[in-house]
């Protein structure tokens, strides 16, 4: 089949006679018998524009402007080709593997294509707090956001026998800038690496950041009624900001060693 052409196929098909082209539904028995031994691989190019994210309570959030895509470069941390060779503003080079076990669980890894990291950029406008009740009242929590980083691998795992999703991630963000005007406050320059990555002896290796949550169906803490469950069992990086604004003016930097947080537990409903 692999040297039948196209055009020839096409022509075999058209003069096969209509019961050789009947399809048989596949009972139960046939299908249980049926396996995927390769799993799902699907590769991935998108960039993602949103006019204005509303969530409402009794008063609204809202977010303006957001933009998810490439850096539309290639060089981070001074590593000259780190997330690649072609500069885009797409999220590229990404693919996700998808695979279901013979005991029920379901892994999805998403990984670069070629070997280099993802690189992506995230802006948005506006983020603020909107009265409904005709008085028009407001508050600009926070503007002008802009991230651009790069993620070296991210895996999800769901346990049929515990019912959990493991989310799993490495990633650096190179910069991050923003603006609090509600505090008079703005941030220049925020950085985040692995707890192990040097200044002085950088090292790609060392450069991502590890994230790892546990995500299930948990119950209150007063045990009465069901939650959201997010585990966190420990989260490790260095974390430098440039510049710290205040009142329109900077006030200095500043830099965490080894910021480890340990043992996070969140527990999410409605009230």
């Amino acid at each position: 089949m692999k040297g039948l052409k196209p055009t020839v196929l096409a022509l075999c098909i058209a003069g096969a006679p209509p019961a050789a082209l009947a399809f048989q539904p596949l009972d139960e028995t046939t299908m249980g018998n049926i396996t995927g031994q390769a799993g799902v691989t699907i590769e991935l190019e998108t960039k993602v524009d949103i006019g204005r994210f509303i969530y409402t309570d009794e008063g609204s959030l809202s977010v303006s402007d957001i933009s998810i895509g490439g850096a539309e470069r290639t060089d981070f941390f001074g590593y000259s080709g780190l997330a690649g060779t072609s500069a885009s503003d797409k999220l590229d080079n990404i693919k996700v593997d998808i695979d279901v076990y013979s005991d029920g669980d379901a892994v999805i890894n998403i990984l670069p294509i070629q070997f280099s990291a993802v690189d992506f950029r995230i802006t948005t406008g506006a983020w603020e707090l909107l009265s409904t009740d005709g008085s028009n009242n407001q508050t600009l929590l926070m503007n002008n956001f802009f991230a651009e980083g790069v993620v070296g691998r991210t895996s999800i795992e769901i346990d049929t026998a515990t019912d959990v999703l493991n989310f799993r991630g490495a990633f650096a963000i190179e910069v991050m800038n923003f603006d609090v005007p509600f505090l008079a406050m703005g941030v220049r320059g925020l950085q985040i690496t692995g707890a192990d990555y040097d200044l002085r002896r950088p090292s790609p290796l060392d450069l991502f950041a590890e994230v790892e949550l546990d995500v299930y169906r948990g119950t209150r803490q007063a045990g009465t009624g069901d939650a959201l469950a997010i585990d966190m069992p420990v989260f490790r990086a260095d974390v430098g900001i440039e510049e710290v604004i205040v009142g329109q003016h900077s006030i200095g930097t500043v830099f965490m060693d080894d910021l480890a947080v340990n043992n996070t537990a969140l527990r999410i409903y409605g009230h």
